[in-house]
């Protein structure tokens, strides 16, 4: 058995990385994509590798020759890499492909070691690695039948998303016999060749067999096994980010702040958005009118301010709309001045966005991660301005409608601005749920102004939708004023218009999230290590005793997939090892207890 890469391409899409050495000598996670895959040679027990060259050859043989001495190395050099495609590279090398069982590789791929050695084990002599196709892939697919045997690749110009659910995308990792290569692979390829010249694709000629009856091109589905193609700059950093090592993965996802879906099959715990809505009906209502929302303009701000107010039932005139709450929070910050309370940890936008604040930290630590209404009197009497994120985030305490009222009397009382964010006031448990988006409540206090993040309630973060409310006119005049025209787009928009189609579904949905938190807080409570607290939000907080935090969740990655947020380093913990998690379903959720039950101290 032997393996052959091809290698002589020049990589233009990866810009810098390529300016002078192919695309196999780009590092991942610390190491060539050459050297990764001679691991997953090693491990299969092939030691013969045939190299094809092109595009900075001389650098990438000296390379090899140091690094894979262990190897029975053959370079063969297409000096014609900067006009032909892979499917010459390929030609170049009918002769050794011809000779021997082969495994084919591609320069651009990372994987798991274990793939090469998974398809030596495969009894099928053809093999074809392929994945079942998702959102951030590209190029060639295929159609499997229901044997396991590949009966067509589509190239992307046939590519339908009407049949996506059939797709499996080609890997670029085969395992192919000697007979199959010298009795129908290489005349295939010599004919292809010279019919359609050398600027063409291997895979071509695959395509053309696999029509045949006994070419018997098995697939050999990825499941879990990571891989990635990496052609542009951002594959390098989700190849970087995958496949980093061990000591460097957490943070490299946590460098991201979602896009999570790229990475394959990530449960995401880390990010605190509403599982069970939308509905699978408001998401085809939006489909259906998606080529509009897309080529048209969305509608300046008043629209915006009158849609909002068909949804929360408040005044227009106290009403601005922001792309996320991100974009109010940092508005706000650009007008608030002053001494400004705030509860330590807490989000971390209101610290950053609030440069001419004085921040006047209310200690969480100190009072167990809880609400000390002394201490919030004290600010709301002493202090200019006076934060609340309702429940807190990340502790998940809650202040009960009786408690901030007393405390926006106070704040009245003494001329402190008030600043509630009740971003995950809806997933409180019914019996205490309550909102301060009431005109009669925001005309009573028109020194509050509330705060809403729509894309965590409501499970439209891609939306990036938020609301803020104040009675104070001229205040929320201010912030208009420093707001875009068009800070959101025509998606966000019609979610508002069709909202109160589906708000009774958003209600149940919210109270499955009530439902699903008290299980998981009964089932954390179980496992010796985590103490969980208390919570009215969609995410708990727990202790973790017995192992660190950053330790658990760099275990939950690295095992089963799953992110965490890990709060050692937050501001607010003194180091101490603390978790956060969110609720999701009631799948996801069984899969972090199986993961946690794997933990041993």
């Amino acid at each position: 058995m032997q393996a052959l890469m091809l290698a002589a391409g020049m990589g233009k899409r990866l810009g810098a990385y390529t300016n002078n050495q192919t695309k196999c000598m780009v590092k991942v996670g610390g190491r060539t994509l050459l050297e990764h895959a001679a691991d997953a040679l090693r491990e299969a027990g092939i030691r013969r590798f045939v190299i094809v060259v092109g595009y900075e050859g001389e650098k990438l043989m000296a390379f090899a020759r140091e690094k894979l001495a262990d190897f029975d190395l053959e370079f063969i050099v297409n000096e014609d890499y900067a006009t032909t495609n892979n499917i010459y590279s390929l030609y170049m090398a009918r002769e050794q492909l011809a000779a021997d069982d082969t495994v084919l590789l591609e320069s651009d791929l990372i994987y798991e070691p274990r793939l090469i050695r998974m398809l030596l084990e495969t009894e099928a002599p053809n093999v074809v690695a392929v994945a079942k196709y998702e959102q951030w892939m590209d190029g060639t697919v295929t159609l499997v039948d229901d044997d396991g045997l590949i009966r067509e690749f589509i190239e992307k110009k046939d590519f339908s998303y009407a049949s996506v659910d059939k797709y499996y995308k080609t890997v670029n990792v085969y395992k192919l016999s000697r007979s199959f290569c010298a009795e129908q692979y290489v005349p295939f390829l010599e004919a292809y060749i010279r019919a359609y010249g050398k600027n063409q694709y291997y895979e071509m000629v695959l395509k053309a067999l696999a029509h045949l009856p006994f070419a018997g091109l098995k697939a050999f589905e990825m499941g879990d096994i990571k891989w990635y193609e990496i052609d542009d700059v951002q594959d390098l950093d989700i190849a970087n980010t995958l496949f980093a090592r061990q000591e460097d993965r957490l943070h490299a996802y946590e460098l991201h702040f979602g896009g999570y879906w790229r990475y394959g099959n990530l449960k995401d715990f880390c990010y605190l958005v509403n599982p069970y809505f939308p509905p699978k009906k408001l998401l085809d209502q939006m489909m259906y009118f998606y080529p509009t929302l897309l080529t048209q303009y969305p509608s300046g701000m008043n629209t915006q301010k009158l849609l909002a107010s068909k949804m929360f039932g408040v005044k227009t005139d106290y009403l601005l709309v922001g792309n996320g709450a991100a974009e109010l929070i940092n508005t706000l910050g650009r007008t608030m001045t002053g001494r400004t309370a705030l509860s330590i940890p807490a989000f971390n936008e209101y610290i950053r966005c609030f440069p001419d604040c004085e921040i006047v930290s209310l200690s969480g630590e100190a009072h167990d991660y809880r609400f000390e209404m002394d201490e919030l009197r004290e600010a709301a009497s002493t202090c200019d301005n006076l934060v609340l994120i309702n429940p807190d985030n990340p502790s998940g305490a809650f202040l009960e409608r009786a408690q901030l009222l007393e405390l926006a009397d106070l704040c009245a009382e003494h001329g402190t601005k008030l600043v509630v964010d009740e971003s995950f006031a809806d997933f409180a448990d019914p019996a205490v749920r309550y909102t301060l988006l009431d005109d009669d409540i925001l005309e009573k206090y028109p020194n509050l102004l509330v705060m809403k993040s729509i894309s965590k309630s409501y499970g439209v973060p891609g939306l990036r939708l938020g609301v803020c409310a104040c009675a104070d006119t001229a205040w929320t005049e201010r912030l208009r004023r420093l707001l875009p025209i068009w800070n959101i787009n025509s998606f966000a928009e019609y979610f508002f218009q069709i909202y109160g189609l589906y708000a009774g579904q958003y209600q149940a949905a919210c109270d499955a999230i009530a439902l699903r938190r008290a299980e998981m807080t009964e089932r954390l409570s179980r496992f010796p290590f985590l103490t969980p607290y208390p919570s009215q939000a969609n995410y708990i907080l727990c202790r973790v005793d017995g192992i660190g935090s950053k330790e658990l969740a760099g275990i939950l990655l690295r095992d089963d997939d799953l992110l965490i947020k890990d709060l050692s380093e937050k501001n607010g913990f003194s180091g101490r090892s603390f978790i956060r998690v969110a609720v999701r379903n009631e799948a996801d959720n069984e899969a972090l207890y199986r993961a946690l039950e794997k933990i041993r101290l």
